[in-house]
């Protein structure tokens, strides 16, 4: 039998090779099967003779000529997808894999089910899952899905990590998740195997589990076809049909297979590392990577049963229980990508490469140190009895490993002329995104092709969430819940369009896949991609860049000077040399703490700055667009929910809703007048135009959103993205008048320029649109500036503001003043889950005119019903960070959990905005919030908070008119 630790030593004693080597695929259904019988998903695929094809047997049954949603895939994705538009009533569904069900990647993954994770979206998509598995399919079916609730324990081998758990507990209590940080005395009697020698503490929560992915599949599939859907495997997709309509639109119209066509208007691609090729067929951009993930499987170990499954996030590693034995895998700096995907490969793996994979031994055993004398038993498995097993008695393990012999009674220490002579564990694939979120959503280059798809390793996790909301997003044209953060028109063409961006990010999405989720940190792969024209200016002054969405936008001004984000250096793998001295990295270090980093002076000082003099942010990521023609005000009263359509000059903040009354965006809007020759700050056009500045994090998404909504009205007017060309400067604060005043050609008193309007001025001579607008709660101006004219502009605020204070700020400023302030920030304080009323903008809708906007009817039931949740303000007297997911606690309950919070520096308290809701299920009005006793939850400890129905910082709104 092989050992641990005897792999480790042959793993050592092995000459240095390149990562990219013995990529070559096993594939599983065309090996000769074992002698004797063994447990695996599917007997018959397994076992098939060499040469024998499954598919070209033919589909499992005769394809319909028509379906009203076709899913393409049938992995966890897939399956969960079905399901859950059968369960909403959707009839004419269609599944199509094209070998048998979870013959991807799904029929090898390790099946954990972990409830907590940094992320309130993705804790209420896991319980979903968990829901589903554990009791709905069974009560449904009257099948076992497989699932086994064993719990789940965190390793905390570090303060930070320990910090991040207590978050995580935190956030657990606000969705009735028990769970529990242990100490190492109390982690070694819940897990006796367990070195604790070197532990902070662990999180112990008893309800995770593990989940069979044969078994909920099929489970899944038969529950779907119950409520009238089809599964048709052994059937293999060959193309998109594809058709454009009169307004220029591209849309589905079918798909082709090896064994005839179906006409279908909506396609769903869940085909995981084969997403890109299927995307590829429709001509829709599918950005994922390919890459190899392994784990082994020991021998039986005494005293293991019934342990919890273990994730060791400092080691990298994680141990699934399997029965009487353990699972052992992780996630490396150095993974191998699988270059070229084949469409042959069918419940395959590849050659595992020790070299790689040592790193995760080595935690395995000082965590469970009789791994050392453990056995490996298996390759890679379903969970549960569910197994292939690879022992001295089968005569396949050869082809297994690529022609390796196994010795049997002898460990991987073994070697003939240098070379371990057996290697009994085999890599898997998974897909992995530049994010590390999936893809999901309807891809904005084809209406009615929607993705499921790179799931980074956690389909299964999330697989009953994501199908759910997912058939939501089919039937009803909006997810549930706010999944922005997985819409595939999150990114930016110019980011889909590029490999190596792709590439570099995707690494490192899998290299940090168990890194400590700070609440500031930024990647390091994939910057540079967009630059403002102000960029280079910046960066001389000290700039710390963040980067949104390929964007390189202003962090905060460090005093000691320059610190450029260099090339990406794969942190030393693949021979790549690790950079030196790195100046931002080392500053981004500084940010991997739960306490105020040490450059929470830095920022203190810019934002007092603003408050006490003057600062200017540059904010040319903004995207800014113009919508304009014949039916733009038609456009503009149905996307917008404030009343827009004021006469030209006008700037109105307003908020873009969808069906459910969620708020898709909220930005400005300027009101054009029209004008028969274009300049670089308005487009020429004929009937009404509009100037939209939105935030550049959400600027894609803003463009989607708005895109099909004028597809869906068949409006004829025109959305133009001058995003690029534009430059965006804002100078806010006390002094901010008289700085511009000696930069603009105009009068900028309350009476010629007041708060909301725009004018197309002169600043040092050059042509500019100022818009009076502040998003700090000050007095100021935006100047949206042509691309060219960007630096010489900056430098001339500049130097008419030095007399008077003033200085460079970024966006940790803004996010701190702004907080303070009480302005909302979209995806924190407002989602697309969330809505106007409920986030204290009822101000920003026309409800009280006749005009209907999308929204408008879901808006007013909610106020009619009352509202069942409000976003509140708290301010905490202790002088603790706080960064979002804290528990809120009303009267000893807990009533939410906190979205967003910062410092405020001016007022010198933590604030922080969370919805809460009424326990007893009653609409939540302003006299619940003031009638509560508060208390916010920090990593386990509470503070005394009060709530607040107005900004703590200027309530009357005197600063933004200039009045100080």
């Amino acid at each position: 039998m092989a050992s641990l630790s005897r792999a480790l030593r042959v793993a050592a004693a092995r000459p240095r090779q390149s990562p990219t080597r013995g990529l070559g695929p096993c594939n599983l259904s065309s090996a000769s099967g074992p002698t004797a019988e063994k447990s695996v998903p599917y007997q018959r695929t397994l076992k098939e003779g060499q040469g024998t094809s499954v598919v070209a047997q033919g589909p499992s049954r005769p394809l319909p000529s028509t379906a009203n949603v076709v899913v393409i895939g049938g992995g966890s994705l897939g399956c969960q997808t079905l399901y859950h538009l059968a369960k909403l009533g959707m009839s004419g569904a269609v599944l199509l894999e094209r070998e048998r069900l979870t013959s991807g990647t799904t029929w090898h993954t390790a099946g954990l089910l972990w409830q907590l994770r940094p992320s309130d979206v993705e804790v209420e998509l896991l319980a979903h899952t968990r829901r589903v598995v554990s009791r709905e399919l069974e009560e449904e079916t009257g099948l076992h899905t497989g699932w086994i609730q064993n719990g789940g324990l965190f390793i905390a081998s570090n303060r930070q990590r320990l910090d991040e758990y207590k978050r995580l507990m935190s956030l657990g209590k606000a969705y009735g998740v028990e769970s529990h940080v242990l100490s190492p005395a109390e982690t070694k009697t819940l897990y006796p195997l367990m070195n604790v020698d070197d532990l902070y503490g662990t999180l112990y929560v008893p309800h995770d589990g593990t989940m069979d992915p044969a078994g909920t599949c099929s489970t899944l599939a038969r529950a779907a076809s119950a409520r009238g859907a089809q599964v048709i495997e052994n059937c293999p997709v060959t193309g998109i049909r594809v058709w454009t309509d009169d307004f220029g639109v591209r849309r589905v119209a079918g798909v082709e297979t090896q064994h005839g066509s179906i006409q279908t208007p909506c396609v769903v691609n869940c085909a995981g590392v084969w997403a890109s090729a299927v995307g590829r067929m429709a001509g829709v951009k599918v950005p994922l990577v390919a890459m190899h993930h392994a784990y082994v499987v020991t021998e039986r170990i005494e005293g293991i049963q019934n342990m919890p499954n273990v994730r060791d996030h400092d080691a990298s590693v994680y141990l699934r229980l399997q029965g009487d034995a353990l699972s052992v895998g992780g996630y490396e700096a150095n993974p191998i990508f699988w270059e070229e995907v084949s469409d042959k490969f069918a419940f395959g793996l590849f050659d595992l490469d020790w070299e790689v994979f040592t790193q995760h031994i080595e935690g395995a055993i000082n965590r469970v140190p009789v791994l050392e004398k453990t056995g490996i038993k298996s390759t890679v498995c379903g969970p549960g009895e569910t197994h292939m097993q690879v022992t001295d008695h089968s005569p396949w393990v050869g082809a297994l490993t690529g022609g390796m012999e196994w010795l049997g009674g002898h460990s991987l220490r073994t070697q003939t002329g240098g070379q371990d002579r057996g290697q009994p564990s085999l890599a898997l694939e998974e897909s992995f995104t530049p994010d590390h979120k999936p893809l999901m959503g309807e891809a904005p280059e084809v209406r009615g092709f929607f993705l499921g798809c790179g799931f980074n390793s956690a389909g299964m996790m999330l697989g009953g969430g994501c199908g759910q909301e997912l058939a939501h997003w089919i039937i009803h044209g909006r997810p549930e819940k706010d999944m922005h953060g997985y819409d595939i028109r999150r990114f930016h063409h110019s980011l889909t369009d590029h490999p190596r961006w792709i590439r570099e990010r995707s690494h490192e999405s899998y290299a940090k896949n168990y890194s400590v989720v700070f609440p500031h940190d930024e990647p390091l792969a994939g910057r540079n991609m967009r630059r403002d024209p102000l960029h280079e200016e910046l960066l001389g002054q000290g700039c710390v860049f963040q980067e949104r969405h390929g964007w390189e936008r202003p962090g905060w001004f460090h005093p000691q000077g320059p610190a450029p984000v260099l090339e990406y250096d794969y942190y030393g793998a693949y021979g790549s040399r690790a950079h030196e001295d790195y100046a931002y990295r080392r500053l981004l270090a500084d940010e991997y703490t739960f306490d105020f980093p040490p450059h929470h002076d830095t920022i203190k000082k810019e934002c007092l700055a603003c408050r006490g003099a003057a600062a200017v942010f540059d904010m040319s990521y903004f995207g800014k667009f113009y919508l304009v023609g014949l039916d733009a005000r038609k456009a503009a009263d149905w996307l917008f929910s404030a009343d827009v359509s004021r006469p030209p000059g006008s700037t109105v903040y307003t908020c873009m809703l969808n069906c459910r009354g969620g708020t898709e965006s909220d930005l400005t809007v300027s009101r054009l007048a029209p004008s028969h020759q274009a300049s670089p700050l308005a487009p020429a056009f004929e009937g009404d135009g509009y100037y939209l500045a939105v935030g550049g994090a959400m600027a894609q998404h803003n463009w989607s959103h708005i895109t099909t909504v004028l597809q869906d009205q068949k409006f004829r007017c025109r959305l133009i993205d001058n995003s690029e060309d534009l430059g965006m400067v804002s100078i806010q604060g006390p002094a901010s008048r008289a700085i511009l005043q000696e930069v603009l050609d105009a009068d900028l008193s309350n009476k010629a320029f007041p708060f909301s309007t725009h004018k197309l001025l002169r600043a040092a001579g050059h042509l500019v649109r100022a818009i009076r607008l502040s998003f700090v709660g000050e007095l100021g101006w935006e100047l949206h500036i042509p691309k060219a004219s960007c630096v010489p502009v900056y430098r001339a605020v500049m130097a008419a503001g030095a007399k008077h204070g003033l200085v460079n700020a970024g966006y940790r400023a803004i996010d701190s003043l702004s907080t303070e302030k009480g302005y909302r920030h979209w995806h924190a304080d407002l989602r697309p889950d969330d809505s106007p009323l409920e986030a204290g903008l009822a101000f920003t809708c026309k409800l009280k005119s006749p005009v209907p906007f999308l929204g408008r009817e879901a808006l007013e039931q909610q106020r009619a019903a009352g509202l069942r949740r409000r976003l509140v303000c708290f301010t905490v007297e202790d002088k603790v960070p706080m960064f979002g997911l804290e528990a809120i606690w009303r009267n000893g309950q807990v009533v939410g959990h906190v979205r967003r919070a910062d410092f405020g520096f001016a007022i010198d308290k933590t604030i922080a905005y969370g919805y809460i809701h009424d326990p007893s299920g009653g609409p939540v009005s302003r006299d619940f919030v003031k009638s509560g006793d508060y208390a916010l939850e920090r990593m386990g400890v509470t503070y005394g908070a009060q709530a607040h129905l107005k900004s703590p910082f200027d309530p009357d709104n005197k600063r933004v008119k200039g009045t100080y």
